[in-house]
């Protein structure tokens, strides 16, 4: 069966007039391809139109329960279903709707085509310029549907993994929220007032100060038989690191340069990319960062965390400190050597760190605990996809209750 045949929607959206200038901080929002995960939404960078502009554009409404899809670029077929606290919302010209019949399961379509996105990527690379998927193409696809009552159960098989997945993102959303916000309630007063004085023992100092280590990462030489693994600007996203967005390269002798616990990673090339910041919250192994990367690490460990959260909350700041022009943007390692911040005393520091350090350790945990869903995920999809596993069998209550615990 065609996926035409079972979508009474399937399009792209459209930019509104004047582009990212004529977004908005509020209103109807716009989603764009940054928005749109594998299997997950993110709400990072969600723009926004006004009534009038999203008028224009109510051709391309969001529905609950559509799914999105990426057509072109980089991210081209990540794709998500729609969350319902978005909705109504309008998508760009980068973003398609699918919105399934009632002969199909929205989570059921949303698993064919992440079982078939090699198949996705393959068409769009087909073409002359750049990755695209058409309308023509999605419409296209031969989709060997089973039933509704089938694929009702493997949607919510699938389902219930996601939404302990979705439900660890969420959590950690929280917990890194408020580690911001917290670790902004310590220096904001006096950042915000330089002639206030500061409570006794704390200071003014510039990283160079408190860092044992500045300097950007490695130019990388890849190789597929390598375990040894390069993490890119793509890897600092969200103020977390994306390891899986990493890539092997040719194993070269270990240098100062192999990242730590704790390190501070600041993406310093590039329009868009520029200012992002990251911390490795883990033992890594066999972990470099790029040379489009710069490496903070502190002299002394007690300072990390606090650097780390002031960091995250400095992103615009640091991309100001750019040089060059559009396209050829760089951050100059001394510029992030000169960089200023208020340091607590020891009692308040230590008070921090005795709540940060469990945080930052659960967020991790978390982490890993998705890995090793989306592993379990990935495996059984083909087989429920291709019916060699019997899901009428499957008992979903006890599923549930193991993943709660899980």
């Amino acid at each position: 069966m065609r996926l035409g045949d079972i979508c009474s929607k399937i399009g792209s959206g459209a930019t509104p007039r004047g582009g990212k200038e004529a977004y908005s901080a509020s209103g109807i929002p716009i989603i764009r391809s940054q928005n749109v995960l594998d299997w997950s939404f993110s709400s990072n960078g969600l723009a926004y139109l006004n009534d009038e502009q999203a008028r224009t554009l109510s051709n391309v409404e969001v529905h609950q329960g559509d799914i999105l899809l990426n057509i072109t670029g980089d991210s081209v077929a990540r794709a998500c279903i729609v969350p319902s606290d978005v909705t109504p919302a309008r998508v760009n010209q980068h973003v398609a709707i699918l919105r399934p019949n009632e002969k199909a399961n929205a989570t059921f379509i949303l698993a064919w085509l992440q079982t078939n996105k090699d198949l996705l990527l393959k068409l769009a690379s087909s073409g002359a310029t750049r990755n695209a998927l058409t309308k023509r193409m999605l419409e296209g696809l031969d989709i060997n549907l089973p039933s509704i009552d089938i694929q009702n159960h493997i949607a919510a098989l699938i389902s219930l993994i996601q939404s302990k997945i979705n439900l660890n993102i969420k959590l950690n959303g929280y917990l890194l929220e408020y580690l911001k916000t917290y670790a902004k309630t310590l220096y904001c007063e006096y950042e915000n007032d330089k002639n206030a004085i500061l409570p006794r023992n704390w200071r003014w100092a510039e990283i160079a100060e408190i860092a044992g280590m500045v300097c950007r990462g490695i130019a990388p030489k890849y190789s597929d038989v390598s375990d040894e693994v390069v993490l890119g600007q793509t890897c600092v996203r969200s103020n977390l690191i994306l390891v899986e967005n990493g890539r092997t390269h040719a194993p070269r002798k270990k240098t100062e340069k192999w990242l730590k616990k704790y390190d501070l990673l600041i993406n310093s090339t590039g329009v868009g990319s520029l200012g992002r910041t990251a911390q490795v919250w883990f033992e890594p192994k066999k972990l470099v960062a790029d040379s489009h990367i710069t490496i903070v690490r502190t002299a002394d460990p007690r300072y990390a965390l606090y650097l780390g959260f002031w960091a995250f909350k400095h992103e615009k700041h640091i991309e100001s400190l750019h040089t060059g022009s559009t396209g050829q943007t760089e951050l100059p390692r001394d510029y992030v050597k000169t960089m200023r911040l208020v340091l607590p005393d020891d009692k308040t520091l230590n008070r921090f760190n005795k709540i940060a350090v469990p945080m930052v350790e659960l967020i991790v945990a978390n982490q890993r605990e998705n890995k090793r869903l989306e592993e379990i995920r990935d495996r059984l999809l083909p087989k429920l996809m291709s019916g060699e596993i019997d899901v009428s069998k499957i008992d979903l209550m006890q599923l549930n209750s193991h993943l709660a615990e899980y």
